[in-house]
């Protein structure tokens, strides 16, 4: 019986993000965001189901490092966790004292409309290595 018990903040959490998914759609025009592969943004990335990485906080924001551009409407992200498990599907690089993790195995196509804001560059070296790490997944 209690596997069927619904978790209510996360679904206060779905009724907030389904409210704010048509604002991130229709009033955003963020079609004429500039951005590059190597970069890492916030974006909306929304209450996902099972163990898909969810967005935090009034936005459902998370950073993202782009990894493909495809266009100036949709592009290829990799999350980004400051939670640094041990494990060949994440990558840990370090910006000042922090070390944050890309999570490798959480790639997906998002439309340019999620992104709010640039946070850095990774550094291309860091990139070369994500890169390979991908490609040892597939």
């Amino acid at each position: 019986m209690e596997d069927f018990l619904i978790d209510y903040q996360k679904e206060k959490d779905f009724a907030n993000w389904a409210k704010l998914k048509p604002q991130i759609h229709f009033l955003n025009n963020r079609n004429n965001v500039y951005f590059k592969t190597r970069e890492i943004w916030w974006a909306s990335l929304g209450v996902n189901i099972g163990y898909e990485q969810n967005g935090k906080h009034d936005k459902y924001e998370r950073p993202v490092l782009i990894l493909r551009k495809f266009g100036e409407g949709s592009l290829w992200v990799l999350p980004l966790t400051s939670r640094n498990k041990i494990d060949r599907f994440y990558y840990h690089f370090q910006d000042g004292i922090r070390i944050y993790s890309i999570i490798l195995s959480q790639l997906r196509l998002i439309s340019s409309k999620r992104l709010s804001r640039k946070i850095r560059t990774l550094p291309k070296k860091d990139f070369r290595e994500v890169i390979r790490n991908i490609k040892s997944l597939l």
